[in-house]
């Protein structure tokens, strides 16, 4: 027969199974850290639409590095954790205007968009560590 202590211990064993585990460490900020490979066309496994995006460091809510191509320095990058996802938006720019990037990372992954207004283009894409390819 269960005492109360043994009924308590087992509830307390469920509601920790069931509930989802938020603050993973492969979830963290600085798990952006790093060099991603992003597909700018997910949606065809038969191209080679490639960019690159190295993010050096995040310091609190912001982070910096290069977005694109070697070179296009991020500016404005921004992280936001408020729902217990990491989320990031950057500004970058070449010689055609400016491109706004947004993105969150789920299961150790970027998935983002990229939208130039003055190119009147948005692109979707993923992203995976190169390390981790």
């Amino acid at each position: 027969m269960f005492k109360f202590i043994d009924y308590l211990l087992a509830l307390a064993l469920l509601i920790t199974l069931a509930t989802p585990n938020i603050s993973r460490a492969q979830d963290s900020p600085e798990s952006l850290i790093g060099t991603w490979r992003l597909d700018m066309s997910p949606e065809n496994s038969e191209d080679n639409n490639f960019a690159m995006m190295e993010i050096t460091a995040v310091k609190g809510r912001s982070f910096s590095g290069t977005f694109y191509r070697e070179g296009v320095a991020i500016r404005s990058g921004l992280i936001n954790t408020q729902t217990g996802k990491v989320y990031g938006a950057l500004i970058s720019g070449d010689g055609t205007g400016e491109y706004y990037t947004s993105f969150y990372l789920e299961d150790g992954r970027l998935v983002g968009t990229t939208h130039a207004p003055g190119r009147n283009f948005l692109s979707t894409w993923i992203a995976n560590k190169v390390e981790d390819e």
